[in-house]
């Protein structure tokens, strides 16, 4: 068996049951699919199964990515990089269904890549993804919540977010110490219009980096109290960054880049 690579956060799933469970989630027959961290192959062989119209692979290491073209040949399209140094926009014209185990110390990483890099047309049809489950209950986590920070404003921000199942570590190869969390992203056909996706991770960052304070500091910061969005947007400054909604969010970022424009 390839050993696993602890610098690039490799852990293979080979639990059949799971690997079955991913590939049947979303029709795949005459699609285009993009597999991150394909690894030994276990859910490129089912996924090939299917008979998919396209089937793209990134894979940093080079020694996976050689056996990989040795055992799959010509059935695939084998892209040795970092996934975070390609243009996700350039790889296929067609909408792709996306598949990834991603390497969990930089999978928040590429998810946040992935969203604030998406153009109007985003370039995928449905994200089915890895993750520590810690990390997947930020993902989906709602305002109110411990959990509710700035991963979840920027994931929920262009994308319906589902969960689909816990995997426990035994379903890995070498057991990771967590367990992990399979989740389903879909485009929104309707979402706030940012004009710069970077606006909203700053006024995120802003409100998220001291999450126990109440909102006057970091809206002031922002915003030099300007009353007209605090009462356009009904804020409350005496609550926490925690107790405002997504929407909110995306608004304030809205306002930002009208004071800047």
């Amino acid at each position: 068996m390839i050993k696993a690579k602890k610098s690039l956060g490799q852990n293979f799933l080979i639990d059949n049951s799971i690997l079955e469970k991913i590939v049947n989630i979303t029709d795949i027959k005459n699609k285009s699919i993009l597999e991150v961290g394909p690894g030994t192959g276990n859910l490129t062989s089912l996924i090939l199964k299917k008979k998919p119209k396209k089937f793209i692979v990134i894979e940093k290491d080079n020694i996976l990515a050689n056996t990989l073209k040795n055992e799959f040949k010509d059935q695939l399209t084998i892209i040795n990089n970092d996934i975070l140094k390609i243009d996700e926009n350039t790889l296929e014209k067609d909408k792709l269904i996306v598949f990834g185990n991603l390497p969990y110390n930089i999978s928040t990483e590429i998810l946040s890549k992935w969203i604030i890099n998406s153009k109007d047309n985003v370039w995928f049809d449905c994200l089915i993804l890895m993750f520590q489950k810690e990390v997947a209950n930020r993902i989906i986590a709602n305002f109110n919540t411990s959990n509710y920070g700035r991963l979840s404003i920027v994931s929920n921000w262009k994308l319906n977010i589902k969960k689909i199942c816990d995997i426990k570590p035994q379903s890995f190869y070498p057991k990771p110490k967590i367990d992990s969390s399979l989740l389903f992203f879909s485009p929104k056909k309707n979402y706030t219009k940012i004009k710069n996706p970077k606006n909203l991770e700053i006024i995120t960052r802003i409100f998220f980096n001291q999450r126990r304070k109440m909102l006057k500091k970091p809206f002031n910061q922002l915003f030099n109290g300007n009353q007209k969005i605090i009462n356009e947007l009904k804020i409350d400054l005496n609550l926490r960054p925690q107790n405002l909604n997504f929407e909110t969010y995306y608004k304030l970022a809205c306002e930002y880049e009208k004071l800047r424009s």
